[in-house]
Parts: C-alpha cells; sequence; structure tokens
C-alpha cells in the first residue's frame, strides 16, 4: 500500500491554504512529508485568483474590504472563486507514483472520481464534466484545477455546501453593469450546492467524512493515514503565508507564461 497523509486543517485565512499548499510541495519533494490528502474551509470569505488573472481587472477590492473578504492569487489557472460555505480539498500526488493518467484530463477524472463517489453516498447523483467541472443535475457543484511542479500534481478544487450568487457578483467586476441581472440570473441555473440539491443540511464535517470515504473508494492502493499538521510545518506556513502570499508583488502581479 501506498501511504498518504490525510489532513483536515480546518478553516484558516486564504494566504495560509495557499501557502500550506506550496509548504506541502516542497516537503513531499524533499522527502520530508508523504503525499497528502487534505480538506479545508475559509475563515474569512475570500476570493482566489486564477495564476494568470489580473487582480484589478477581476474583482472590486474596496466591496472586499467593505465585507471583510480575503483576497489571494493561487498557483493554479482558472477564474475567479469565491470560497465560503464550502469543502475545499487539495491532494499532492508525485507523479513518478503513477497513481492517476499522466495526460491532464485523464488526470483530471480519475481525483475527481473522490468527490464522485463521496457525493454518491449522500445520494447526489455526480458525474465528470470535461475540463474540471463536477456536475449534479446538469448544474456544477464541483470545480477543480491543477498545477504539477518539482514532479507532483497539486489539485484542488471546491465541493459547494451551499452557495449565495449574489454576494459573489457583489464583489466580482461585470465588464457590462447592463448585464449582471442577467449572469446571475444564469449562475443561480447553472450552479447548485449540497445544501440545495439534497434538501438535507450536512455539516462542513459530515461532507468531509463522506468524501474521505470516497478518496478511499477511488484510490484503493491507498492507505490514507489521519495526520496532524508539524509544528514545522505551521509555521512555515505562516513564514510563507506574509511574505508571499499576502503580499502585493505576488497577488497584484499578474502571472505571464
Amino acid at each position: 500500500m501506498i501511504k498518504f497523509r490525510l489532513l483536515q486543517t480546518g478553516h484558516n485565512t486564504a494566504a495560509f491554504n495557499m501557502a500550506l499548499d506550496e509548504v506541502l510541495i516542497n516537503r513531499i519533494k524533499n522527502g520530508t512529508s508523504l503525499p497528502s490528502l487534505r480538506f479545508y474551509g475559509w475563515k474569512p470569505a475570500s476570493i482566489s485568483l486564477g495564476y494568470f488573472q489580473s487582480l484589478e481587472a477581476e474583482i472590486d477590492e474596496k466591496r472586499c474590504a467593505e465585507l471583510g473578504i480575503d483576497i489571494v492569487r493561487r498557483q493554479t489557472g482558472g477564474g475567479a472563486v469565491f470560497h465560503d460555505q464550502e469543502i475545499t480539498y487539495s491532494i499532492h500526488i508525485p507523479m513518478a507514483l503513477d497513481l492517476v493518467p499522466k495526460k491532464v484530463l485523464e488526470s483530471y477524472e480519475k481525483i475527481c472520481q473522490g468527490i464522485i463517489n463521496g457525493l454518491a453516498r449522500i445520494n447526489l447523483e455526480a458525474k465528470f464534466m470535461p475540463l474540471n467541472d463536477i456536475i449534479v443535475g446538469g448544474q456544477k457543484i464541483s470545480g477543480n484545477a491543477q498545477t504539477r511542479k518539482q514532479g507532483i500534481i497539486l489539485q484542488h478544487g471546491t465541493i459547494l455546501k451551499a452557495v449565495d450568487v449574489d454576494k459573489m457578483f457583489d464583489i466580482l467586476k461585470v465588464p457590462d453593469e447592463k448585464m449582471k441581472g442577467k449572469l446571475i440570473s444564469d449562475i443561480k441555473q447553472r450552479v447548485t450546492s449540497v445544501d440545495l440539491h439534497s434538501g438535507a443540511k450536512f455539516s462542513f464535517q459530515d461532507v468531509v467524512d463522506t468524501l474521505i470515504l470516497g478518496f478511499k473508494q477511488a484510490f484503493p492502493e491507498v492507505e490514507f493515514c489521519e495526520d496532524s499538521l508539524t509544528d514545522a510545518e505551521k509555521a512555515d506556513t505562516e513564514i510563507l503565508a506574509s511574505q508571499k502570499y499576502s503580499t502585493k508583488a505576488w497577488n497584484y502581479h499578474r502571472q505571464f507564461i
């Protein structure tokens, strides 16, 4: 069996959450950590910017400040994501282990199967929608993103427990204000959540527990071992969060290929 750390790191700031992914990549690469599967939340509510996006063009910074919403740039691409009532996961897989296909689309599908399996346990029939979404009843319930660094695949994604589309559009910039109402209406039709679709009120931990079982089913060759962050990992993460992910140099600088 291949051993992975199973980490439940609770609710943290946006900078801490993104810094920890980088710390784990570095530690897995240098052999001081096993590969990992992590579940976490965001406190305060946050918006993460895709690696290549312009913060000024995409996000209403003044409104975020008024609402106490964190802003951070991710290591992964894609669009801006509002993190509030959701479960987020990240998984760090050394490519040398051959646990997932090398082709990006096929690797997304393999990893997302863990989420699909987990949602099935709470009677939500989910399907993978290329390139990187998961849908329930034709509506998006999970978005995912991936990067590959130092021979390690980092994939992270959100599973919406509840969603506030109006609040999301309150902090995102829309090129044409006249179209804003239609965009909000369209998104409400295209996006769902665990609470909305199931009609039940699952707790954050309820959903995490079922997702853990889903990943165990998707990766039967892996032993997921409950673990906690070490003091050194926490310290390194706090330093990186302060020196990189909380800085204008990282969050305002648009990343180009």
